[in-house]
C-alpha cells in the first residue's frame, strides 16, 4: 500500500510529537533523578530531590499524557481521520 503525501505529512508530525515528549521523559525521568541529590533545598519541608522524586514527576507525566491527548486530537481532525462521537 502507496502511501500519500498526506498520510506521510500525518505521521511526520505524530512521530516528532512522540520523539518530543519522549525526550521530555527521559530527561525527567533520568536526567533530573541523576541530579536529584544536588537539588538540596527544603520544598514544603521536604527536600526538595524527594519531592521532585516522589511528585514532580508524576504531574510531569500526567501533563505529557494531557498534552499528547488533546494534540492528536486536533491532528486527527485536522487531517480528517478523527473518530466520530
Amino acid at each position: 500500500m502507496e502511501m500519500t503525501a498526506r498520510h506521510r505529512e500525518y505521521w511526520q508530525r505524530n512521530l516528532r510529537i512522540t520523539g518530543i515528549l519522549l525526550a521530555i521523559w527521559f530527561v525527567v525521568t533520568f536526567v533530573v533523578g541523576y541530579f536529584a541529590r544536588d537539588l538540596s533545598f527544603n520544598f514544603f519541608g521536604w527536600p526538595f530531590s524527594f519531592w521532585m522524586g516522589a511528585q514532580g514527576a508524576l504531574v510531569v507525566y500526567v501533563a505529557i499524557i494531557w498534552f499528547y491527548a488533546r494534540y492528536m486530537n486536533k491532528l486527527d481532525q485536522e487531517y480528517g481521520v478523527a473518530e466520530e462521537d
